[in-house]
């Protein structure tokens, strides 16, 4: 089992899609609602930390992402159709050299 996860609630769309792509084992009922559980490494965890510096986990040590890396993540489930995807998902999802500028990124500042 992993250390920590992400929630995705599923709306009826969302449940449709996965229904689709054959992965409607993976759901789950989380405080009453539909729900997929995304495992999440402790090393992952950080860089999601770093991504989005305001998601916080609760006392179950999930996490629900922000719109954005929600959908971004349920595209990539559903394109490749398994549930265990955080290793490619954190690629999308965190980028470390994102806002800094094209100097500096191994050219010694030349």
């Amino acid at each position: 089992m992993a250390d920590f996860y992400i929630k995705i609630f599923l709306d009826d769309d969302k449940l449709k899609k996965l229904e689709e792509a054959g992965l409607s084992a993976g759901v789950k009922e989380i405080d009453g609602k539909k729900a997929l559980q995304i495992d999440v490494t402790k090393k992952e965890k950080k860089k999601l930390l770093k991504a989005f510096p305001d998601l916080t986990f609760d006392d179950s040590n999930a996490c629900i992402l922000p719109e954005e890396g929600e959908n971004t993540l349920m595209n990539i489930i559903l394109d490749i159709k398994m549930l265990d995807v955080m290793k490619v998902a954190i690629i999308k999802l965190y980028n470390p050299l994102a806002g800094r500028s094209i100097e500096g990124r191994g050219t010694g500042g030349r």
